[in-house]
Formats: structure tokens, C-alpha cells, sequence
């Protein structure tokens, strides 16, 4: 039995990521689990582009994630589900902070959507590829 849903999404491609939103609920609905909806803001901070941002940068980009991850909740769900469900905004690498966030919040699922791979994914790794590998809980690709 499932008991905790971790929602990947990327709130800059709202409309391919409304299905993974939708899904996920379906999930948390059939068997009673809490949902929660992660999105992760790029870390400046630890890398050459970095010094050209100051702290408050990454503060209101985190601001900014959080009221448009939770309008986007809101709208695909609903204002009633939107108030059930746990809205996290973290900062840096997404498959580490989705990995992370599974980890410390017990989830027994992680849904995460899935793109078309462009050529440097191959090479590299989606970041649903790299949370399926590392993961140490089942995960549900939504293509």
C-alpha cells in the first residue's frame, strides 16, 4: 500500500506536465496517500554564473516557484485537493532534490513526467532517467 505520493514537476512546461499532476492524484486517490508536489529552482549559487546573483535572487526565484506551483496545482486539481496537498520548492540539481525529498519524506512513489530525449539526453541522462536508476522507491514514468 502506498501511503506518500512525491509529484515531480516542472512548472516552466505547465501544459505537458498537467497529466503528470493528474495522474498523480489518481494514484494518491486509489489508495488514500498523501500527495505531495515537488518543483526545483536551478542552483546559481554553485556555479560560475552564480556569483553574478545575489541571495535575494534565489529567494524571490524560490517565491516565485512556490505561488506558480501552487496556481498550477490549484487549477489542475482543484482548490479543495490544492489545500491537502504538501507544495515543496527546492534549490539545485532536480533528480538530487527529487531523490532527496523521497528520502526524507518516507515516499513509497515518486511520479515524474518524461519528455522526448534529445540527443544530449542520450549522453547524459534525463532527469527521470536518473531518478529511476537511483531511486529507492518505485517510481511511475508519465510520458
Amino acid at each position: 500500500m502506498t501511503a506518500t505520493i512525491l509529484c515531480a514537476i516542472d512548472i516552466n512546461r505547465p501544459e505537458e506536465e498537467t497529466r503528470v499532476l493528474e495522474t498523480a492524484k489518481k494514484l494518491a486517490d486509489l489508495d488514500g496517500a498523501k500527495l505531495d508536489v515537488i518543483t526545483v529552482v536551478p542552483d546559481f549559487g554553485a556555479s560560475l554564473v552564480g556569483a553574478y546573483f545575489e541571495d535575494h535572487h534565489v529567494k524571490t526565484a524560490r517565491d516565485g516557484a512556490k505561488k506558480l506551483l501552487n496556481d498550477m496545482v490549484k487549477e489542475t486539481l482543484g482548490e479543495e485537493a490544492n489545500k491537502s496537498i504538501r507544495h515543496i520548492v527546492a534549490i539545485g540539481t532536480v533528480y538530487e532534490e527529487v531523490l532527496k525529498a523521497a528520502k526524507l519524506n518516507g515516499a513509497d512513489l515518486i511520479v515524474i513526467g518524461a519528455h522526448r530525449p534529445d540527443f544530449k539526453d542520450y549522453l547524459l541522462g534525463p532527469n527521470a532517467a536518473r531518478v529511476v536508476r537511483h531511486s529507492g522507491c518505485s517510481v511511475y514514468v508519465v510520458r
